[in-house]
């Protein structure tokens, strides 16, 4: 960790951390107000997340991320731009829907450019399998969203094959969606679109 990313996560954790427990979450009071809430899972450095919240005040944004440097990085994003629709649960993700979230709690959920996991046999450890799909599926609200976005192409045909046979779930395009508006571009997928390389997105919605 920088030495920023210390401070922002000793002084920020208090005030933005969630700490893990295995009672669903009241979002109302977490949040202090009622409004649509968005799970960002695996939010890396954390500039992506603060600028959607930041775009979009009126929404909640929790996010989950095991990696202290990333976690210190958004705590330090939040601080600079003043933002008060962020919470930060630092855990593992999978015991946090199941556990925390309450099912048809989530009005969306973000997961971009998760670890691809590229060597064949590490397939198996990649984040979007269909149980887990299945989970994130129970936890939106009708009318909700799930939306994925990778620069691997073999695990955007894998993740489009997944989220497909969810019956929970619905595609809003045909095959892989435009980047919405609302995901910004980073530094590293712009890098890489100047390269050549390919983004995919996946935009899902619950029946």
């Amino acid at each position: 960790m920088s030495d920023a990313q210390r401070r922002a996560y000793d002084d920020g954790m208090a005030h933005w951390g969630i700490a893990y427990t295995s009672a669903p979450l009241d979002l109302a009071a977490t949040f202090g107000r009622i409004a649509p809430t968005i799970l960002e899972i695996g939010f890396g450095m954390g500039r992506t997340t603060a600028e959607i919240a930041e775009a979009h005040p009126h929404g909640n944004f929790l996010g989950v991320e095991v990696h202290t440097p990333g976690v210190g990085s958004l705590l330090k994003e939040i601080q600079a731009r003043g933002l008060s629709n962020v919470r930060i649960v630092q855990h593992d993700a999978v015991e946090v829907l199941t556990n925390m979230l309450a099912d048809s709690a989530l009005a969306g959920i973000h997961i971009y450019f998760p670890d691809p996991w590229p060597k064949k046999r590490h397939h198996k450890r990649r984040l979007v399998q269909p149980d887990f799909v299945a989970l994130l599926a129970q936890k939106l609200a009708p009318g909700g969203y799930l939306h994925c976005a990778t620069d691997w192409e073999d695990y955007a045909l894998q993740m489009l094959e997944v989220l497909s046979a969810e019956p929970q779930l619905r595609n809003t395009a045909d095959g892989f969606a435009p980047r919405p508006q609302w995901r910004p571009v980073t530094k590293f997928e712009q890098r890489g679109l100047d390269l050549g390389h390919g983004v995919w997105d996946l935009l899902f919605g619950k029946h």
